[in-house]
């Protein structure tokens, strides 16, 4: 425990900045992630087959494959085919992005699947047409299926950044190994980036089971 207090009172401002970059990295995932999820899903649920069979695949092979391993193929591979230079924050960060989208919209087709079918019954028969009714009508209910989810993603995508310090861009794992080379020491480092994580986590979690009681008591 006294090594613990010491490297934390040492070294907090190392820890603090890799947990910045963490919530950094999560929170830019789940933004963009969600844009792109959000075209994916609607992509997945069109009416056009190969546009859904495309979309089908995309999400299959980012969800079936580890998340690690598309980290690798984005770093290699991006740096290689983009016309203008490429950073390895960047690399990672689309490659983060990319896999949250499959989630994400996974997330989307199933908050949007679980609104009552009669509301598209109802919307059409008053004349709306596919655009109004999914603005005005099921996107206002699928939103209640799909926030607590998206929190839940959140979640994933902060635990998925430790990932990151394999390509030591700078986030809460980074800190970590930083820490160990300065100190020599393994075990406390470790506890400290894993209290912060559980913290994070914690909280986060209890906010989503907050959000997901408020819209069940407004059904």
């Amino acid at each position: 425990m006294d090594k613990i207090i010491k490297v934390w009172s040492k070294y907090n401002m190392v820890f603090l900045k890799g947990l910045w970059g963490t919530m950094w990295l999560a929170t830019i995932t789940l933004i963009l992630g969600t844009v792109l999820g959000l075209i994916i899903a609607f992509l997945r649920m069109s009416k056009f087959k190969l546009l859904s069979a495309v979309t089908a695949v995309y999400i299959q092979i980012l969800r079936g494959t580890p998340i690690l391993l598309q980290l690798y193929f984005f770093w290699i591979l991006l740096p290689k085919v983009v016309p203008f230079q490429m950073s390895d924050l960047a690399c990672i960060v689309v490659a983060l992005i990319i896999n949250a989208s499959a989630y994400i919209a996974e997330i989307v087709r199933a908050g949007i699947a679980a609104v009552d079918p009669g509301q598209w019954e109802a919307g059409r028969s008053i004349g709306l047409t596919e655009v109004h009714l999914m603005q005005k009508i099921i996107m206002p209910q699928a939103i209640k299926n799909i926030l607590p989810a998206l929190v839940s993603q959140f979640i994933a995508c902060i635990k998925e950044t430790s990932l990151a310090s394999v390509f030591f861009i700078r986030e809460l794992t980074t800190a970590y190994k930083t820490v160990q080379a300065s100190t020599f020491l393994a075990l406390p480092p470790l506890i400290i980036s894993g209290i912060i994580y559980l913290i994070v986590t914690t909280v986060l979690s209890f906010a989503a089971g907050r959000i997901e009681g408020r819209l069940k008591a407004s059904d």
